[in-house]
């Protein structure tokens, strides 16, 4: 085998990190302003992540069956609704049951993992138990080929390019909005806010349904890669709090550096051994270095 061959090759596996880096970025993100924010263990943020791939998959469904020549175009406009209808699922949960248990995480937990499993169930009643894929549009298909023997997927290239937006618009929202202000005032010190005028309670409803939204946006990039079905989301979820732990609870930087390199370690242990072995091993490395500095690869912040 040649150099180049060799190069490309490492290439491939490096930018098959990158999508898998993309997917666990937008799950970490939206579980960063869940967990890291508000001190909630949400053990149903799976589930959210698996709405917006089904909300992906009933768009294709319909306008395959009923407006075909609208195929190209359809995409985009159902991520919006997919964040959308997560974000709406995500505020009704908030209100319905998370709001009740708040400074109980161990609550938060169990009352999110029965959650969980009911919307399991409830897809695979109107839904199906089936795994199912999206007709994706044709200029999502293929590869980009910048030199010979490398091919990159355009797919991937899309949900790298969809990460990078979404993370550029958390951060813009988190530190340049008043929405962001009004949470690192509450998670600073909730007492303090309350006594200046922020309505905390709406705030952290606020919060939690973008959290959720952002999950919505992670499925329908993952339909992009991966069929979709019941459970697909609760695959992702031990993964989403291991980038979140790692990179330091509150911390949106720490994310995104833990997310990168979970990936890419997993990526290219995978090229020399099997996937559950370069699991694994990535997990083991991980537990290491917590063992090192418990508080992640950034300090975390803790709320009052």
């Amino acid at each position: 085998m040649e150099l180049s061959d060799i190069l490309n090759i490492g290439l491939m596996q490096g930018f098959a990190g990158l999508s898998l880096f993309s997917v666990l970025l937008l799950m970490g993100l939206g579980l960063a302003i869940i967990f890291g924010q508000m001190g909630v263990i949400n053990m149903a943020h799976g589930e959210f992540m698996t709405i917006g791939a089904y909300t992906i998959f009933m768009f294709s469904t319909l306008v395959e069956a009923h407006a075909p020549n609208l195929m190209a175009m359809y995409f985009p406009f159902a991520i919006v609704v997919a964040f959308c209808l997560a974000f709406a699922a995500g505020w009704v949960v908030e209100w319905a049951l998370i709001r009740h248990l708040y400074k109980r995480p161990l609550d938060t937990l169990l009352a999110t993992w029965g959650l969980s499993l009911a919307i399991q169930q409830l897809f695979r009643s109107f839904i199906g138990p089936k795994e199912v894929s999206p007709t994706l549009p044709d200029w999502l298909m293929g590869s980009w080929s910048p030199s010979p023997g490398l091919d990159i997927p355009i797919n991937g290239i899309f949900v790298l390019a969809l990460t990078t937006v979404v993370t550029g618009l958390v951060m813009l929202a988190l530190y340049k909005s008043r929405w962001g202000l009004r949470v690192r005032a509450t998670v600073s010190n909730r007492v303090m806010a309350n006594a200046v005028g922020i309505n905390t309670r709406k705030t952290d409803r606020l919060t939690f349904a973008i959290g959720c939204g952002v999950a919505g946006v992670a499925g329908a990039a993952f339909t992009t890669i991966g069929s979709t079905g019941p459970t697909s989301g609760s695959l992702y979820i031990v993964d989403a709090f291991l980038v979140v732990t790692f990179g330091g609870a509150a911390s949106l930087l720490g994310t995104v550096a833990s997310a990168f390199g979970i990936a890419q370690t997993q990526s290219i242990t995978e090229f020399f051994m099997t996937g559950s072995m370069a699991k694994v091993l990535t997990l083991s490395l991980i537990v290491v270095i917590l063992m090192i500095r418990p508080q992640g690869l950034f300090a975390s912040k803790v709320r009052r």
